[in-house]
């Protein structure tokens, strides 16, 4: 009888084995595929520069970069980019002056590198030409000017790129941040007048393009920090491509441009 015992458990022994083996075949019939699909997804996935290379920082960290101002921020796009649109503080040097960039990297404090966005691919090139000269301390703003600019930060225009907006853009808005008393005197023509608790009310009289809100929008006033307040308030409503004229009114009538 223990005989007969020992040979049915032999026997249901070997049926177990038998269909943990099926099982697991099946198993990894369903799942290998599924490993090897994943895993091609994310061999066409865009591959991360070489973390010596560079170091991604976020909007809140050039934020404090800046702040603290002991780094220099570069936008590395043509100067012509940098003039209609940038991000306040940075300084512009186009991607192929190397030397130019390395010369402000320094044992203590390296470089921020920005340019258009995630797919940019300038700032990726940029620090690796700047890790072969010796630059350690490298960092990427690879957002870039597109999403600092979505999240509500106004971005910057120069002189040279005013008139450039002025005479290639018609569609381009220009908003009058002084006093309207002072706009009364006179302004650029077609500028609109519009201080920054005026906001809303711009919305509904048409001193704002509420049916565009990627309308390009640059506003200028007595002085910088007036344009730049009333440009921030612009932004905060979801007009996200606005941007202030870093320089004044005053300067404007001086250059001629109307």
């Amino acid at each position: 009888m223990k005989k007969g015992l020992e040979i049915r458990k032999a026997a249901l022994n070997r049926r177990l084995s038998l269909f943990y083996l099926i099982i697991s075949l099946t198993l990894s019939l369903l799942f290998v595929p599924a490993v090897q699909a994943a895993d091609a997804t994310r061999a066409s996935w865009p591959q991360e520069k070489s973390p010596d290379a560079a170091i991604e920082i976020t909007t809140a960290e050039l934020k404090q970069i800046f702040i603290e101002g002991k780094i220099p921020v570069i936008d590395v796009r043509p100067e012509k980019e940098y003039d209609v649109s940038h991000i306040p503080g940075s300084v512009n040097i186009f991607e192929t002056h190397i030397d130019r960039m390395n010369e402000l990297c320094t044992k203590s404090a390296g470089v921020v590198l920005y340019c258009n966005g995630p797919y940019c691919h300038k700032t990726g090139r940029v620090a690796e030409n700047l890790t072969k000269k010796g630059c350690l301390d490298i960092r990427k703003y690879q957002d870039g000017l597109p999403i600092w600019r979505a999240l509500g930060n106004v971005a910057e225009t120069t002189l040279s790129g005013f008139r450039y907006v002025l005479v290639s853009d018609r569609t381009a808005l220009f908003i009058d941040a002084r006093s309207n008393e002072e706009f009364n005197t006179g302004s650029m023509p077609g500028a609109k007048n519009l201080q920054a608790g005026e906001i809303d009310a711009a919305n509904d009289d048409g001193r704002l393009p509420y049916t565009d809100h990627g309308t390009r929008v640059i506003v200028f006033g007595k002085t910088t920090e007036q344009a730049r307040k009333l440009a921030e308030a612009i932004a905060h409503r979801a007009y996200w491509n606005s941007s202030y004229l870093a320089t004044t009114y005053q300067d404007l009538k001086q250059a001629g441009l109307w």
